[in-house]
């Protein structure tokens, strides 16, 4: 009798099993490339909306609301500060205990409720000051208008930092990301990631700054939030394919729980061999699915706070992190102290470009526009050349250049992330300069032709003039942009890869805000009669020594980078494969095969 109830229960346990087995397996099926396009379609309406009214808020600001130039550029930079700022707390909450899901789930309807509310204040009159057709004496908007206005960003802004640094990464869960993984596909996510981004500003500078301009504001505005509406309905509705990774807790608190260790051992004498130090796997499995970081010899004094004390680690898988660190932890904050001088590259970047979009806009309008007798560019369209050379420029970049680079430097990716970034730089070098001299040569045509004092006159130049300068940024972009977004996600930890790509927003916004700052001296001590930056008539100013001077900030700072990049190490890590190549989530066990990815020198 015993034996055959023995038998039954264990009967009994098999369906049990059976269940948790089936479990297993729907878990590891999901993510993957079907997974994707549902998660891509919100960062697409995202930035299809944020182009759409970005990339011609000048206009608005200037035309509608009748605000001096200055006036006008400094609230599109300090939005974009803003809009920067917020993605870092955003990361900070995803990674914490939200997790990236709902993070991007409470930012989009954020989001979207600043839509609503700009495309309503572009609806009524009372929020809008007279016309001012002939530029002359015009009446500002009042400060109600703007407060509505800034209302409407600040929302805006709010929901960007839910969104911003979280679909990029999550997107990247979806797929095997490891090295091996990403050597395996003979295509890059970031490449096709910013690629169908640049499909999305193409969409917004042509179709809706169309419509802004020639039909009205409130369908210019209104169909990006119509659009970014349905694309938060798609992301839902492709809720159950996503694999979702559990927040590892926050990596703030890990951090300072390193350095209050490091300081309070600061007495303490590490250990030469650094496998004395101490480790705890169970305890960092949550924080280390693709693999421990290894012992680096860098920031020594960190180590520290891996010293074994007597009696500090007992039996538990929990000692106090206050007093005593695992080497992953320590190592994670040694990454992410090493990434930070590269990524500082990247403000005096931002700083030189933050104003680069609204000045090109204004220069358009300027210029010959007509493409017929009966249609003439937008200005803000002009931003067309710059995205279809980051969307052409990234098809050549995959299947052209690395293909060739590969032959002579043996790297998988054809040049390092690094490499990548320097060249975006050199690149915008050479953007500042043809700007300014195309600057000269407008400038010199409308002296020519006695059309400087009269702003709304059309110079006799091309706006085709301005191609050669967009091109250029846009090439930038190829390199710089989506090598700095690799650079981010590659070398930082993976429990901390939402605030690494929220610190890529945090070089926009302090880079917005110190250019916002420099534009704002310009214009106060440059004068008034030959003043760089005037208010209302760009002929009579100095745009083009403008340019030269963000030229000088971008030179003093590619060699910054260029010293940072030589003395750069990549992280060390032992990375686990398991069988189906298919990282698990939420922690789990891994088995099979080790890889361990040394350090590489640029």
């Amino acid at each position: 009798m015993e034996f055959q109830d023995n038998n039954r229960s264990h009967e009994a346990k098999k369906p049990e099993e059976m269940k948790i087995k089936e479990y297993d397996k729907r878990k590891k099926k999901l993510g993957g490339m079907k997974a994707i396009p549902f998660i891509l379609v919100t960062e697409v309406c995202d930035r299809f909306s944020t182009i759409g009214f970005h990339a011609n808020m000048i206009t608005y600001l200037t035309q509608q609301l009748n605000l001096p130039l200055v006036k006008a550029s400094n609230i599109v930079s300090n939005f974009n500060g803003t809009a920067s700022l917020t993605p870092l707390i955003g990361a900070l909450i995803a990674d914490s205990f939200a997790g990236r899901f709902w993070t991007i789930v409470v930012g989009s309807i954020i989001y979207e409720l600043g839509l609503i509310s700009i495309t309503t204040t572009t609806l009524l009159k009372s929020l809008h000051p007279p016309p001012c057709p002939s530029l002359m004496d015009c009446k500002e908007a009042s400060s109600f208008q703007l407060s509505t206005l800034y209302l409407s960003l600040f929302l805006l802004a709010i929901g960007l930092g839910g969104t911003r640094p979280c679909v990029m990464t999550y997107a990247a869960d979806q797929l095997d990301m490891s090295k091996s993984g990403v050597e395996s596909r003979s295509w890059n996510f970031f490449n096709w990631y910013y690629f169908s981004l640049g499909l999305a500003r193409l969409a917004a500078v042509t179709i809706v700054v169309y419509i802004q301009d020639n039909v009205s504001w409130g369908w210019g505005l209104g169909i990006p939030t119509i659009a970014m509406a349905v694309a938060f309905m798609v992301f839902l509705s492709g809720s159950p394919l996503y694999k979702k990774v559990k927040p590892g807790g926050s990596p703030l608190v890990r951090v300072i729980q390193v350095i209050v260790a490091a300081i309070r051992k600061r007495k303490a004498v590490a250990p030469e061999d650094p496998s004395l130090l101490y480790q705890n796997q169970e305890l960092d499995a949550a924080i280390s699915v693709h693999g421990r970081l290894l012992h680096t010899t860098q920031f020594k004094w960190l180590d520290k706070a891996a010293v074994e004390n007597y009696g500090e680690a007992t039996d538990s898988s929990t000692p106090n992190l206050w007093k005593l660190a695992t080497v992953h932890r320590v190592e994670e904050l040694k990454s992410f102290l090493r990434l930070l001088p590269v990524w500082a590259a990247g403000i005096l970047l931002v700083t030189a470009n933050s104003h680069s979009g609204s000045f090109n806009t204004q220069q358009a309008r300027t210029m010959d526009r007509r493409l017929s007798n009966s249609f003439q560019i937008p200005p803000a369209s002009m931003s067309f050349f710059g995205i279809m050379t980051v969307i052409i420029g990234l098809v050549l970049y995959e299947r052209l250049f690395v293909p060739f680079v590969r032959r002579f430097t043996r790297n998988s990716a054809g040049i390092t992330y690094l490499q990548r970034m320097g060249i975006g730089l050199l690149l915008n070098i050479l953007f500042s300069v043809v700007a300014a001299l195309v600057e000269k040569k407008r400038r010199t045509v409308a002296e020519n032709h006695n059309l400087v004092d009269n702003p709304k006159a059309t110079v006799p130049i091309s706006v085709f003039w301005l191609v050669p300068q967009l091109s250029l940024h846009g090439m930038s972009e190829v390199f710089m942009a989506v090598g700095q977004l690799e650079f981010l996600y590659d070398q930082s930890p993976e429990s901390m890869r939402s605030i690494a790509l929220g610190l890529f927003w945090i070089a926009s916004s302090v880079g917005d805000y110190l250019g916002t700052f420099m534009v704002s001296l310009i214009h106060e001590y440059t004068g008034h009669k030959n003043n760089w930056l005037p208010d209302r008539n760009l002929n009579i100013g100095k745009l083009d020594y403008y340019y030269w001077l963000v030229t000088g900030i971008q030179a003093v700072n590619f060699v910054y980078f260029v010293i940072c990049a030589w003395c750069y190490t990549y992280k060390p890590l032992e990375g686990v494969m398991e069988e189906d190549s298919e990282a698990p989530e939420d922690g789990a066990e891994r088995n099979g095969k080790i890889e361990l990815t040394t350090a590489e020198k640029v």
